[in-house]
């Protein structure tokens, strides 16, 4: 242990410790803990809180459209698929890429639900067989998930609790929805097997999830042609890279969309949310900083006899500025400590357990999402001693102007 630091140690410890301590500096330096403590466990938690949404409303939109999309080009009207053959080289080979979690066909057409009171008018997405039932299945909220066969016709439908409210439908009760198919009404009897909520009305009043079979014939398609593929991928921060070997194991007629792609506009208000978190986190760090600062300056103030006795024996201004910049680092960190200690364990109890709730109707979601990772943890914590340390250097060369023979006889 070198010379600056054992001296800082003892002088913290005295503070601590000892009574005869001025009693106002002993409490501007806890206050000085305090303030760090409060600042990282705001800044945890304003960092977990915009990671957590931003990963939910992701989750729920990618549960809609998938990660990537592959169809035939198509300038014109999105819901006016060309179709495209089911039998393609990557299918269902393309599971197999690292990366990659599932890939399904799906088919889309437009219709209106009407019941004796309501209408609305819907998407209907066709599935078969390979569906992956993840993400419905989480937000399943009654009845079961669609049983589809390849050789028989499923007549069940799986709608929104928005839809259900508006259109006045329960579980098994019988719905009829038109179709339009080259000019003419196709109606369709189905009967509602499960309701699920999201809580993204904008997807929410508009889905609901057929048997693709339906679809195919009110098309008139044959078996073997589907609007496109989803590909669901284990990643979000994968996409792009993603996409790009995707794009290259297509046939060149086929064009490959990403969930970002077709919903630009949520995606690029989620990123505004990051900008947030730098302005919180940005302002938090000065006002740990200049917290830090005082107390450093208050240190110094009381010390004053002592730093003029410490030059009068050889020590260098450098070996006392570092003396004070151990004090008040040793503080940063005990309030890094407190404040990782509160901060991580309110994010692990709002996680589990749900703490903070939440208005779906205008949230999206009935709580506080939370989630941190441990690189944003590390980073974040870095980065505030880092700086609060740098700030302290002005504050510390305070100590070249004690003049000695003057500071022994400061009182």
């Amino acid at each position: 242990m070198n010379f600056e630091l054992f001296i800082a140690k003892r002088i913290i410890r005295s503070k601590t410790t000892d009574d005869s301590i001025n009693q106002g500096t002993r409490v501007i330096l806890r206050f000085s803990i305090l303030g760090v403590a409060l600042g990282i466990f705001l800044m945890l938690l304003s960092l977990a809180v915009v990671k957590g949404f931003q990963g939910e409303i992701r989750s729920k939109v990618i549960g809609f459209g998938s990660h990537i999309q592959i169809t035939e080009f198509n300038y014109e009207n999105p819901l006016n698929f060309k179709p495209m053959d089911k039998n393609q080289p990557f299918y269902p080979s393309l599971e197999d890429e690292e990366g990659v979690v599932s890939i399904q066909m799906y088919a889309l057409k437009e219709g209106i639900i009407k019941t004796n009171d309501e209408i609305a008018g819907v998407i209907a997405k066709g599935i078969s067989t390979d569906f992956n039932w993840k993400f419905f299945s989480q937000n399943l909220v009654e009845g079961s998930i669609l049983k589809i066969e390849d050789s028989i016709k499923s007549n069940s439908v799986i709608i929104s609790r928005h839809l259900s409210k508006q259109l006045k439908l329960k579980l098994n009760d019988k719905l009829l929805i038109y179709f339009i198919q080259n000019g003419k009404s196709r109606p369709r009897k189905l009967t509602v097997t499960g309701i699920y909520n999201t809580g993204m009305q904008q997807f929410d009043k508009a889905y609901i999830l057929m048997d693709i079979k339906h679809i195919q014939r009110l098309n008139e398609w044959d078996e073997h042609q589907i609007s496109g593929f989803e590909v669901l991928l284990n990643r979000y921060e994968d996409l792009f890279r993603m996409d790009k070997i995707l794009y290259k194991k297509i046939p060149n007629r086929l064009n490959t969309t990403t969930i970002t792609q077709q919903y630009p506009e949520i995606f690029s208000w989620l990123e505004l949310q990051d900008l947030n978190v730098i302005v919180i986190v940005t302002l938090l760090t000065l006002v740990c900083g200049i917290n830090m600062i005082t107390a450093l300056l208050i240190l110094i103030l009381e010390k004053t006899n002592m730093i003029g006795i410490m030059k009068a024996v050889g020590a260098t201004n450098k070996q006392v500025r570092k003396i004070f910049i151990y004090m008040a680092a040793y503080l940063v960190l005990a309030g890094l400590f407190w404040g990782n200690l509160f901060g991580l364990s309110f994010i692990y109890l709002q996680d589990k357990f749900h703490v903070i709730g939440l208005d779906k109707s205008s949230y999206y979601m009935d709580y506080v999402p939370v989630d941190l990772g441990i690189f944003e943890w590390g980073i974040l914590n870095l980065c505030t001693f880092i700086l609060c340390v740098l700030m302290l250097l002005l504050p510390a060369f305070v100590i070249s102007n004690i003049s000695p023979s003057k500071s022994i006889r400061f009182n």
